[in-house]
């Protein structure tokens, strides 16, 4: 099979994933993480089933990466009894909490993506301060409350190599249309003068690192 077949079929298994990601973000994530001019890998915070690690794993076999993804995989606030996203199915009844595990190791499987995807079942702020690569692309889709979604800001942007891809998930500028934690970060990047915006798509923000 070649490896064309093989980046089409994983963007086509990232189209058929359950997730929040529609499939123009999705093309995007992937199609920065394939562009970006520098080395390095691809990390992604938060990842739920596996839907987004799939878009940047096409991006990843492409052009000889890795994907490494993190999450603790007991769901963020929405996804937990009593909220909006709650799915009893992802209760692990053993321990009473949900666990997205199984079915992120499933996606990844299934898709034929398990030699460039590397999962880490961390939280994101337990792992940062033991990360020293350079990162070529940042992909910032974790919990969306402000504080959880400064964490992540503050443990992983500075990681990012000079020249690489900052992504940020779920961006929302009019607070009618979505929660405002992810459109606080990016305001904050903006703001430090260190990167410049890239053409964004519905609310996946793109910034590349400057300085």
């Amino acid at each position: 099979m070649s490896q064309a077949v093989r980046v089409t079929d994983l963007l086509a298994a990232a189209r058929a994933a359950s997730g929040f990601m529609p499939d123009d973000e999705g093309r995007a994530l992937y199609e920065a993480a394939r562009d970006v001019p520098v080395p390095g890998p691809l990390l992604e915070v938060g990842s739920w089933m596996g839907k987004s690690a799939l878009y940047l794993a096409a991006a990843a076999r492409e052009t000889g990466r890795r994907v490494v993804t993190v999450d603790h995989h007991r769901g963020s606030e929405e996804h937990q009894p009593g909220w909006e996203y709650h799915d009893p199915s992802l209760v692990d009844p053993a321990v009473g909490r949900i666990d997205t595990l199984p079915r992120f190791r499933r996606t990844i499987a299934e898709a034929g993506a398990e030699d460039v995807v590397v999962a880490v079942v961390a939280r994101s702020e337990t792992l940062a301060p033991l990360w020293s690569t350079p990162l070529a692309l940042l992909f910032l889709d974790g919990s969306h409350t402000e504080e959880s979604a400064r964490r992540d800001q503050d443990a992983w942007v500075a990681k990012l190599a000079v020249g690489g891809t900052l992504a940020i998930h779920d961006v929302f500028p009019d607070p009618a249309d979505g929660g405002q934690a992810p459109y606080g970060v990016y305001r904050r990047v903006l703001a430090s003068g260190e990167f410049e915006e890239l053409p964004d798509t519905g609310s996946l923000r793109l910034l590349r690192r400057t300085t």
